[in-house]
């Protein structure tokens, strides 16, 4: 009863009430943010992940300026219908060069975490330009448009500095090649292509993984925007081995 009493107290007085509540607050964060400063990183880094390619940065920027993330996620939640439909659930690392991230809260289509490979440029191109083509059902509108925008990107090397300045592992060789890095991702006749491999392959054990270079649109002759978002959604998901994990055992 003495106890009640004593809560009574800041029933009472509404000031020592609001008081104890942000010294309760005060206290529970410090319990969770305290221990961040003691870790070396809060993401354990995997073997594959490397930056996004000048070509592949473009068409995230175009992925993000037509708000493709407003209907789009990009995170594979630990659940066994999610994994059996799109495959392993999402690692934080492979955020860790995405500013800002694409996790998205909406699905009106498909999440996209695991599309990279999974179809054709092709298929690409053609659900971009008209998604009904390929997709009956399909409520997103087309972007016929993109295949007839030459990319254009004022200064791709800007865009590399600023991801280096939050981090992602820039090279000074990379910034100061990007623009050719990027044109030469999209025709495998250019003359910077054994360069820009130079660049971008990374080695892991005794395997060397290069970044794709093809004619992504179909049109030889210019490089697109088209050429840009489809080099983007076609190395989503691809870059970590997820052989080396069980599957099984995170279904459990």
């Amino acid at each position: 009863m003495s106890l009640m009493n004593k809560h009574g107290i800041l029933e009472r007085h509404s000031m020592l009430l609001l008081v104890g509540i942000l010294i309760v607050v005060a206290i529970g964060g410090m319990v969770e943010i305290i221990p961040l400063f003691y870790l070396k990183s809060t993401i354990e880094k995997v073997e594959g992940m490397r930056p996004y390619t000048p070509l592949e940065l473009a068409g995230r920027n175009i992925y993000i300026r037509e708000g493709c993330y407003l209907c789009h996620s990009q995170m594979i939640r630990p659940m066994r219908d999610e994994i059996e439909r799109y495959g392993h659930y999402s690692l934080a690392a492979e955020s860790m060069y995405d500013h800002p991230f694409q996790w998205g809260s909406k699905r009106t289509g498909p999440d996209l975490a695991r599309v990279g490979n999974k179809y054709s440029d092709l298929w690409h191109v053609n659900h971009l330009t008209d998604p009904r083509s390929v997709v009956p059902e399909s409520v997103m509108p087309g972007y016929p448009f993109l295949a007839k925008t030459d990319l254009k990107v004022p200064d791709i090397s800007a865009d590399l500095k600023v991801n280096r300045i939050v981090g992602v592992p820039y090279t000074d060789e990379q910034i100061a090649n990007a623009k050719a890095d990027m044109m030469a991702q999209a025709n495998p006749d250019d003359d910077n292509v054994d360069d820009f491999l130079d660049r971008y392959t990374q080695t892991l054990g005794e395997e060397d993984r290069e970044p794709t270079i093809r004619d992504f649109d179909g049109n030889p002759d210019r490089v697109t925007e088209m050429d840009a978002l489809v080099a983007y959604l076609q190395m989503l998901g691809t870059l970590v081995d997820f052989s080396i994990y069980d599957d099984k055992a995170d279904l459990r």
